[in-house]
């Protein structure tokens, strides 16, 4: 057991340095040698646990995701859904962006996937099948008009908070972040919410902004 642990701990120190030089370097510039430095191991520990810089990139990627994956889970433990919960994990995700190295360099990677033999796709089908659900979930309610497609909008939205946090992290490493998703919102909304839940919805978006920039 107590080797076991060991393993799991050397695993997660090469996963947590590893994600310090990717989001500092990229996939491309980030070498081995830079990776076994952070993460405080021997490059002989670093091949007992993985095999190449790709498998490597691609546990940062998973350890992100599923940090991500917290987001939709805490979601549905507190009956939060429709438009307040698409907008809670927009906030909550730009949050962690913020905060979470694992969650930058996780995001980084997902946007240099090409640079992998096998492209990276899981996470994007994952976030726009949580939207759409939210979204399906806010049609139910009324919270749609009739002709927005829960489909389309998800296909719509992940690009653009993808765009949105890249030019924030250009722009002001991403310290204007939340001014730039509740806008996001902000221009996206009243064309596919009924107008007399406008008012509502826009009150919904300064709230969830203040309360999640104010739990940092």
């Amino acid at each position: 057991m107590a080797q076991q642990k060991r393993a799991t701990d050397t695993r997660e120190s090469i996963v947590t340095g590893a994600a310090t030089v990717f989001q500092s370097q990229g996939y491309g510039l980030a070498s081995l040698a830079d990776i076994a430095a952070a993460s405080g191991v021997t490059k002989g520990a670093l091949y007992f646990h993985f095999d190449s810089k790709e498998a490597i990139a691609r546990a940062v990627i998973d350890a992100q995701h599923a940090l991500a994956h917290t987001i939709g889970v805490a979601l549905r433990e507190s009956g939060t859904t429709g438009i307040a919960a698409a907008v809670t994990a927009s906030f909550l995700v730009a949050r962690q962006l913020r905060e979470n190295p694992i969650v930058r360099a996780g995001i980084r990677l997902t946007l240099e996937g090409s640079s992998f033999q096998t492209p990276v796709v899981g996470p994007y089908l994952d976030w726009i099948g949580w939207i759409e659900g939210y979204l399906a979930d806010a049609a139910a309610l009324g919270d749609l008009t009739a002709d927005v497609s829960p489909s389309m909008m998800a296909h719509f939205i992940i690009p653009a908070f993808t765009g949105v946090q890249m030019v924030s992290e250009v722009l002001t490493h991403r310290e204007d972040i939340y001014q730039r998703v509740e806008e996001l919102w902000l221009l996206l909304l009243p064309g596919a919410v009924p107008p007399d839940r406008w008012e509502q919805i826009r009150a919904l978006l300064a709230r969830t902004r203040r309360e999640v920039s104010e739990q940092q």
